[in-house]
């Protein structure tokens, strides 16, 4: 399965020493180069920019329908908009993306999508971490979340462990 990631669940999992998890839950994750641009040259020195660079599993693309990327443009950011053209020029199965406007854009195109929120969950059904553990991680780098979608995920994921918060 191709899985297409925008730059902030990379830049968050970096700064959480969890950016591995993508290659352990997916073997290979594939980012436009606006992505790539965004993390590893305008983001030098900063969390994601050595570990994303020196990523051997880290694929980058080009796109090609670059009328889709404009127009895309005109709401979203470049790393957004070029993750979604990306997803559907792949054929991808799986796009990891945060920014809510941009994960409807995606849902509404037919695309499968997931956040960072999403990434720990799956991991933590792999056994690879505790859930509630890293959610906390994530917001110990400054990811938000709102109190009541951090409540509803704990709540969620309690639910699926057949325990009551």
């Amino acid at each position: 399965m191709i899985v297409v990631s925008n730059s902030t669940p990379l830049i968050h999992l970096a700064a959480m020493n969890r950016l591995e998890l993508l290659r352990d839950l997916f073997a290979e994750v594939h980012v436009p180069e606006a992505v790539y641009e965004e993390v590893v040259v305008l983001g030098a020195g900063k969390p994601g920019a050595t570990e994303i660079a020196s990523a051997t599993w880290i694929v980058r693309h080009g796109i090609a329908n670059r009328l889709a990327y404009s127009v895309l443009r005109t709401s979203l950011g470049a790393g957004e908009a070029a993750c979604i053209v990306l997803a559907a020029e792949t054929g991808a199965g799986l796009l990891i993306l945060d920014d809510r406007a941009a994960r409807q854009q995606a849902q509404a195109q037919g695309l499968t999508v997931a956040g960072s929120v999403g990434v720990l969950l799956a991991a933590d059904q792999q056994g690879l971490l505790d859930f509630k553990q890293a959610l906390d991680e994530l917001l110990a780098t400054g990811f938000r979340l709102r109190p009541s979608e951090y409540q509803r995920v704990v709540d969620l994921w309690m639910a699926g462990r057949g325990s009551t918060p």
